[in-house]
């Protein structure tokens, strides 16, 4: 089969590689879109921390946003998973440990992760293997775009329920990028009253084309009480700012990540009594997006500018946009193309 392969630092090829065999109690799927992700990019910089401490190396196989069909199973699997549309869980904990057993696969410290970590292939490619047990199912309703939206929208989701939100209350999102746009896609859809402060002038445009309630820049940003903030950005200097702009007793929730390291104040976070939580992945709201997205009550699908081919991933990879691309930041990738 063909598949997109990273094999150093801004090095690449489209190859033909084996294609998987099922595993016993896994699956392989016709991969039918894949989302490329900050992630993706990091490793193609050769930035990417794992790269640096072990966890990941060259050639890499990456794709960890994705949708598809299954065309076979392996032994212990009932085969109704056959023809099923699914999306799949990044994190592969070991089952075994104590994390795991608590139900925190997601941070297991022997875990995989699918296209980043341990070589785990991922899903730029025509067939990805995985274990059944880390399948969603997806319903009609939830087509191959949104499909693919599952994975950040999961990281979205969860970090909306970290600001613990209540109906009229006031977010303020850092960073319009997929997942910030999505945060505020759910906090909407939660009935919270959503702003986003960005810098890019593109990215802010087509935030503004959303009909959220505010989108600013550090320049405009009006003097509001914020109920939460959630920084979805790479800035180190946010995750400070965040802690200053949110009101006391409130939320601060961290999903974005910095090239480099970013601080806080403690004594700020104590003395204005703020709860400030973390979000490493989409694995416990993998279910909750795909429940919102199938009713309708948030699509995301505008966010996705352009589908190429596994042909024009480098291109992407490297910043590029397609010709005739949209204005939102997300590019899909179609390995049948």
């Amino acid at each position: 089969m063909r598949a997109f392969v990273l094999t150093a630092p801004r090095e690449f090829e489209v190859q033909d590689v084996r294609a998987p065999l099922p595993a016993p109690g896994g699956a392989v799927i016709d991969v039918e879109r894949v989302g490329v992700c900050g992630t993706d990019v990091e490793f193609y910089t050769g930035e990417m921390q794992y790269l640096h401490e072990g966890h990941a190396r060259f050639p890499i196989r990456l794709g960890h946003e994705w949708m598809g069909t299954v065309a076979s199973v392996g032994d212990g699997v009932d085969r109704a998973w056959l023809g099923r549309r699914v999306t799949g869980d990044t994190m592969l904990g070991c089952g075994n440990c104590r994390r795991c057993l608590r139900g925190d696969q997601h941070v297991c410290e022997s875990r995989d992760e699918v296209g980043i970590r341990n070589s785990f292939p991922g899903a730029l490619a025509e067939q990805l293997a995985m274990p059944v047990s880390h399948l969603h199912a997806l319903p009609d309703s939830v087509d191959d775009t949104l499909g693919a939206l599952v994975e950040p929208g999961g990281n979205a989701l969860r970090s909306v329920w970290a600001a613990d939100l209540a109906p009229g209350d006031r977010v303020l999102v850092l960073g319009p990028g997929t997942i910030g746009l999505l945060a505020g896609l759910f906090a909407r859809s939660m009935g919270a009253e959503v702003h986003l402060l960005g810098r890019s002038p593109r990215s802010l445009e087509f935030a503004k084309t959303l009909g959220f309630d505010g989108v600013w820049t550090e320049f405009d940003l009006p003097e509001l009480p914020w109920d939460a903030v959630i920084d979805a950005s790479n800035a180190p200097s946010l995750p400070a700012r965040a802690l200053e702009l949110v009101e006391p007793a409130r939320r601060v929730v961290y999903v974005g990540l910095a090239g480099s390291q970013s601080l806080i104040d403690t004594r700020t976070l104590a003395l204005k009594d703020v709860t400030a939580v973390g979000v490493l992945s989409a694995s416990p709201g993998l279910a909750g997006t795909i429940e919102l997205y199938a009713s309708g009550a948030v699509d995301p699908r505008p966010l996705v500018a352009a589908t190429v081919g596994l042909d024009g991933v480098g291109a992407i990879l490297a910043g590029e946009r397609p010709e005739g691309a949209g204005n939102g930041p997300k590019m899909h990738i179609d390995p049948r193309l």
